[in-house]
């Protein structure tokens, strides 16, 4: 899958969405002074640097499978610690952490509840581990219209709509398997302000995740085609807002 790309491949892409979420997301599970959190799939920094805004780089913990997520991670954050590794195997102890927070990553985590419970596992009694993840299946996330658009297409291609905790309820599930207690749902939403389709439809070019890697292996006819497609979902060639929903979770280890 399209993550070892560059880190500024991914802001681009995802970037405008994921930066505003981390502080609601934040928000939603309690991240305050003094608590030592860690940052499950933290990629090239879009949650990480809200934490690091409430805490303090040496209260912050950051772990990822990409290593030109890490390297990115390493560079802008110094005073981080960001490791190379997976959430269904991390490199820390019991109890080692206040909470520990995983934004946009259970869906693609190999075992979402063997990585549930290893964020539980490093969470201290009583600590925070929470979860976000796009509304893909309902339609709400911020590739909503692209996969739309390949449906009308490619009716049998493969989108991100099955994935774990992509549907109202699911992030809960998967807490409460993991061993999670007092869990709490919830829905999230963050608005960004694209110029154009142009700046909308140029991160899809990229290669970033499932969607970046469906537009690469296709041919120019059929790209061509996909973008005229994904053209005629927005009116007009103005400015105009695109609105992200995505479903998070928190419970108590």
């Amino acid at each position: 899958m399209g993550f070892e790309v560059a880190a500024e491949a991914y802001g681009r892409f995802m970037g405008r969405f994921s930066e505003p979420l981390a502080g609601a997301f934040a928000d939603f599970a309690g991240v305050g002074p003094g608590r030592r959190a860690l940052d499950v799939g933290c990629g090239p920094g879009a949650l990480t640097a809200e934490l690091v805004r409430r805490l303090g780089d040496g209260h912050v913990t950051g772990i990822d499978p990409s290593e030109a997520f890490v390297a990115a991670s390493r560079a802008r954050f110094p005073g981080v610690d960001v490791r190379l590794g997976s959430a269904e195997d991390l490199p820390f102890g019991d109890d080692v952490f206040d909470c520990a927070l995983a934004q946009l990553v259970v869906h693609f985590m190999a075992d979402p509840v063997a990585g549930l419970r290893e964020m539980a596992r490093v969470t201290g009694p009583g600590g925070t581990v929470a979860a976000c993840v796009w509304d893909h299946a309902g339609g709400n996330g911020p590739l909503s219209p692209f996969w739309w658009a390949v449906r009308d297409l490619d009716p049998g291609a493969p989108d991100e709509s099955r994935l774990a905790g992509t549907r109202e309820g699911e992030l809960g599930d998967l807490l409460t398997a993991a061993g999670l207690r007092d869990v709490t749902c919830d829905v999230l939403t963050v608005t960004t302000r694209f110029a154009g389709f142009d700046e909308w439809w140029e991160p899809y070019t990229l290669g970033v995740g499932p969607a970046g890697d469906y537009v690469r292996g296709l041919e120019p006819d059929r790209r061509e085609a996909l973008r005229a497609r994904c053209a005629a979902v927005f009116p007009g060639q103005g400015p105009f807002d695109g609105t992200a929903a995505a479903w998070t979770a928190r419970g108590l280890a």
